[in-house]
């Protein structure tokens, strides 16, 4: 009884919050519903139609380009960052460099979507104008669609790097010393240290790194709604942008959980795919 008591206030959230809500999404999917009158069963007539719909297959190819842009930067650059900031000897300078790199993830996805949205306007943003001083054009990067989506990977890995940096730096400072000092009295350069001993052991970290980044990736939302709501000609909408679309803006809401049970099953999906490959790669020590 006393575990029970103990458990109750997580396993209440969970059940409130979370299991309750995705089986209402389920049973919400097998109906017709737009909020004014009368929920009409329909069946599976939801998934029809969204497997049918033209613009799926856009959607999902603009996530997924997003979600892999989004975890090659963050895990290179997360890499390089925490490498360096680690590398340095002055302990204030080190405490310095790890708030200026992990500030901009505590700014709102508001702000920073405004910030962006001003600095990148082609009309009176400073990007622009710094680059006309020195005759460069800048193209106008939320009205085109070839430039859209790599604006807002580019927004998103300034808002978020350093999150992914912190966790790249923790796990950079579990590896141990002395099997790095072995490896130099064994005649090992920096790149064979880094390759053979540093990275095999950060394995565990990026393989964390790459799962919660591709969950929060997958997931995108507030800049596209806040910059380009999805344009120009669909090329920043996200399954997460579209399914706000169909449940808030056409009031479609069976269909908009028949889209959220999708996401969720390739979120699920990959993530199970990726737990089957890590004794690939993932080094377990």
């Amino acid at each position: 009884m006393a575990g029970w008591l103990f458990v109750s206030p997580a396993t209440l959230l969970f059940l409130i919050f979370i299991a309750g809500p995705f089986v209402f999404a389920i049973g919400l999917a097998l109906f017709k519903w737009d909020l004014l009158t009368d929920p009409e069963f329909v069946g599976f007539d939801n998934f029809v139609k969204l497997f049918s719909d033209p613009l799926l297959p856009r959607v999902l190819g603009n996530t997924f380009i997003f979600a892999f842009a989004s975890i090659v930067t963050h895990i290179v650059l997360g890499l390089l960052l925490a490498i360096a900031v680690n590398r340095v000897i002055s302990r204030s300078l080190s405490y310095f460099l790890r708030v200026a790199i992990f500030f901009p993830f505590l700014i709102s996805w508001a702000a920073v979507s405004l910030l962006w949205k001003y600095v990148l306007d082609p009309t009176f943003g400073f990007v622009a104008q710094y680059a006309g001083m020195i005759g460069i054009d800048t193209p106008n990067f939320f009205t085109d669609p070839a430039w859209a989506l790599p604006a807002i990977i580019f927004i998103d890995l300034w808002h978020t790097l350093g999150f992914t940096f912190i966790i790249m730096l923790a796990g950079l400072q579990t590896v141990p010393t002395d099997l790095i000092e072995v490896a130099r009295t064994d005649g090992a350069n920096a790149w064979q240290v880094f390759w053979r001993v540093t990275l095999p052991l950060m394995s565990p970290t990026m393989f964390f790194a790459v799962i919660i980044t591709f969950i929060g990736a997958f997931q995108i939302f507030d800049p596209i709604q806040i910059i380009t709501k999805g344009g120009p000609q669909n090329s920043t909408t996200t399954i997460v942008m579209y399914l706000w679309e169909k449940g808030f803006q056409a009031f479609q809401m069976g269909y908009a959980a028949a889209v959220a049970i999708l996401v969720f099953l390739i979120v699920m999906g990959v993530t199970l795919l990726q737990f089957w490959g890590r004794r690939r790669w993932v080094y377990e020590a």
